[in-house]
């Protein structure tokens, strides 16, 4: 277990106590399971092909085959910055933070004009999350944490924690295995908070 401390100050009779609680380490993944880059995807296809496609048409495929021009828009300097944020996530990561040490993780050196973005839109959506607490990276194997929230089994099935399989287009027929499935962050609130 990856344990980190949060030190609390507790004043009594002007005495000064510190007890310090010990924290489990919780790492997000961002797209997909704070931020709606499915829907970027398909308001970008339906701008280049005048065809607005539905769930049906891109469930159970992975990005480049529901979206064959996937690479140019995420290559593209600004497509990040705007994302959508997933319902329930900022109140429910406000909460998260209280219990854990939570860090947001992704993957995102793959696409390096993303990084700014990336850094703005959790400034402007997550403001509470600071810096420290912020890991742009290339493959998420370095991360060392209790528990991974991700959408891509590329990431959880190397992890030595607990892991959240939260559900997109691409992963939604796909056998969980040992993750534990999650559909939104109610049902991540269910299972993270007492």
């Amino acid at each position: 277990m990856t344990a980190s401390y949060n030190s609390k100050v507790f004043i009594d009779n002007k005495t000064f106590l510190f007890k310090i609680q010990k924290m489990k380490r919780l790492a997000i993944d961002m797209d997909n399971v704070i931020a709606d880059i499915t829907e970027a995807f398909l308001n970008s296809h339906e701008r280049e092909t005048g065809v607005r496609l539905t769930p049906n048409d891109i469930n159970g495929k992975m990005e480049r085959e529901a979206f064959p021009t996937v690479l140019d828009w995420v290559n593209t300097e600004g497509y990040f910055r705007h994302l959508a944020v997933m319902p329930d996530s900022q109140r429910v990561v406000k909460q998260l933070i209280e219990h854990y040490d939570v860090f947001i993780v992704s993957a995102a050196t793959q696409f390096p004009t993303c990084l700014n973005d990336k850094m703005f839109w959790l400034q402007d959506h997550f403001p509470f999350i600071g810096w420290q607490n912020i890991c742009l990276c290339g493959s998420k194997t370095i991360i060392k944490a209790d528990i991974l929230i991700d959408d891509h089994f590329k990431n959880l099935d190397y992890f030595e924690g607990e892991t959240l399989l939260y559900t997109t287009f691409h992963n939604v027929f796909a056998n969980e295995g040992r993750h534990k499935r999650v559909n939104n962050w109610l049902e991540i609130e269910q299972i993270l908070l007492p």
